[in-house]
């Protein structure tokens, strides 16, 4: 006899005035496997999640969890699953040992079985040596562990997980991987909802939602199959790769398209032949390839395609002042905050209408050097220079000629999006004509028109970030700060951002943009390694793959490489130990 599926629901709705977030949705989740729940934003997969949570109800349709209802059963469910949010509540003030104790005590652990209870999950985490330590000193990573461990008390039959990769970098995420495949060995069944389609290939099964209905439930290579003969990767001249992705973006055959290094990856149409490609590839002294598709490759497709290669906001986009050949450079910048060297003596230069990343784990000092650059921290030494400009004696030339935009999102929250798109406008010295042209071009560009007077916290996230992007070149800068632009957003969004981005570039902009996800620093031209606040790589996505390929690691992707480089330090400073 079949064993009983851990989640069941049939028909569910859940409606949001006029908005259906569920449109009649039916699955089934196992125990022990992990199953990934994927789909662009407002997809209805955080409100699925709700629900299985008992933090809302459905309108109509069956849900069980575990043998209950969540609507009629409440406490049972409680009682058999573990839940971490998107924002996992994590009290900041309290330290690691305490805020265990906490949940502990919300999830009546007995007081008996705590004690092991915190040593197992302190052990599985990896974080016995900090529990000391307050959750709001921890690193990203860290707090996402923390939130696993809490979400795990009371031992669950259900583990449901709301996006835990997001602003995580890789080592971490490898970290949660390890911890999650445990648990699904030991029976449990996990539901981990994502935006990262590398996480999601990884799922045993998949349930792919899009505007209220699930368009895929199988397993991932079920739908990557779908597009075998589809895609390819067109080579060449590497200066040439993001005018070839554009004018490829526009062909009637393709369907989606992404900068892989120095390479471009496309996938044709359903039943398109490969002609249009090939002789487009030819046209540049591309050569073009078959190659195996990816999985976010049949999400694309599935979903209709990418936005296509044309950037509405680079068209009309003219650098108003002359900048140097080297927009953004820096020597020797370090800070330090008491004891503690977030920066040390890092040294690198960007050139004129060039992407450059700058990577590293959580903590590694990205968002410190990130904020040096900007003018939002003083160095403790070095200096910084934005468009010729020093930051220490001529900060408010250098800010005039960048534009920023935050890893967390920070416009006015008391303020709507229309007053938002006026305030940032008038901050940068737009008045008049000149500023109403801006706010209506970016109103237009980024489809902000019905959310005119939400506030920026009521957005969806794909809008919010749409908005600060929006607000950061009001004044046409010609150097762009992007603190991981695309954190959390699905991969359409993602590619609408990287279109604009291109766009730019082509008219010049220099952009230093910092990321956890691996497939967009392949956009980059050349990629800065940051960790323990040392730079310890700087080369080209390409380059950077190269330096780490073995004979038992070949054809590294990114995602490796960033590990590998990790793994290599850790190893010299366990040597000089």
């Amino acid at each position: 006899m079949p064993e009983s599926p851990a989640i069941k629901f049939q028909n569910i709705v859940k409606s949001f005035g006029n908005i259906k977030a569920l449109d009649g949705v039916s699955a089934e989740i196992k125990s022990g496997q992990l199953t990934g729940i994927v789909g662009p934003d407002g997809a209805g997969k955080t409100t699925l999640m709700r629900i299985l949570a008992t933090l809302l109800h459905a309108d109509s349709g069956m849900v069980n969890v575990a043998g209950f209802d969540p609507k009629t059963q409440n406490q049972n469910v409680k009682d058999v699953i573990g839940y971490m949010p998107q924002r996992f509540g994590l009290y900041e003030d309290l330290s690691v040992l305490d805020n265990l104790l906490l949940y502990s005590k919300l999830r009546r652990v007995d007081a008996k079985t705590r004690e092991k209870l915190f040593a197992r999950l302190l052990e599985f985490t990896r974080l016995e040596p900090f529990t000391t330590r307050l959750a709001g000193a921890l690193s990203g990573g860290m707090k996402q562990k923390l939130g696993l461990a809490c979400a795990l008390l009371g031992e669950p039959k259900v583990l449901l997980l709301d996006e835990p990769g997001v602003g995580v970098d890789p080592v971490s995420r490898q970290d949660l991987w390890r911890m999650v495949e445990d648990l699904t060995s030991d029976g449990m069944a996990v539901v981990w909802s994502t935006s990262y389609l590398d996480e999601a290939e990884k799922c045993a099964e998949v349930l792919l939602f899009n505007e209220g209905k699930i368009l895929f439930d199988g397993k991932p290579d079920e739908l990557t199959q779908t597009l075998n003969g589809r895609s390819f990767l067109l080579k060449g001249d590497a200066e040439m790769r993001r005018k070839v992705l554009g004018v490829a973006l526009e062909l009637d055959d393709v369907c989606d398209g992404t900068i892989q290094g120095s390479a471009i990856r496309l996938v044709k149409k359903s039943n398109a032949s490969d002609d249009a490609i090939i002789k487009t590839a030819k046209e540049f002294d591309y050569i073009a390839t078959h190659t195996k598709p990816r999985f976010e490759d049949a999400f694309v497709d599935l979903l209709g395609g990418g936005p296509g290669g044309h950037s509405k906001l680079a068209d009309n986009f003219e650098l108003e002042r002359d900048i140097s050949q080297t927009p953004v450079s820096c020597v020797n910048l370090t800070k330090q905050f008491g004891k503690f060297i977030a920066t040390n003596n890092v040294s690198f230069e960007v050139k004129k209408g060039e992407i450059f990343g700058l990577l590293g784990p959580n903590g590694a000092g990205k968002s410190t050097t990130f904020k040096m650059l900007c003018g939002l921290l003083i160095p403790t030494s070095g200096t910084a220079r934005v468009a010729g400009h020093d930051l220490r004696k001529a900060a408010k030339e250098a800010k005039s000629n960048l534009g920023y935009m935050a890893q967390k999102f920070s416009l006015y929250g008391l303020l709507s999006v229309g007053q938002n798109l006026e305030f940032s406008a008038g901050v940068y010295g737009l008045d008049g004509k000149l500023k109403r042209e801006r706010i209506d071009e970016m109103i237009d560009i980024f489809h902000l028109e019905k959310y005119l007077s939400s506030a920026p916290g009521d957005l969806p996230l794909g809008y919010k970030q749409r908005l600060a992007l929006a607000c950061a070149l009001m004044h046409r800068p010609p150097v762009l700060f992007l603190d991981e632009p695309t954190s959390g957003v699905d991969p359409l969004t993602r590619r609408e951002f990287w279109m604009h981005i291109n766009g730019l570039v082509a008219k010049g902009v220099t952009i230093m943009v910092t990321t956890h996800f691996m497939e967009e620093a392949e956009y980059c031209d050349r990629v800065a390694m940051m960790y323990g606040g040392n730079l310890i790589a700087l080369d080209t996505p390409d380059g950077l793959k190269a330096s780490v390929e073995t004979k038992d690691l070949q054809n590294p992707t990114m995602e490796q490489a960033f590990i590998e480089l990790i793994r290599r330090v850790d190893a010299q400073k366990g040597e000089a130990a």
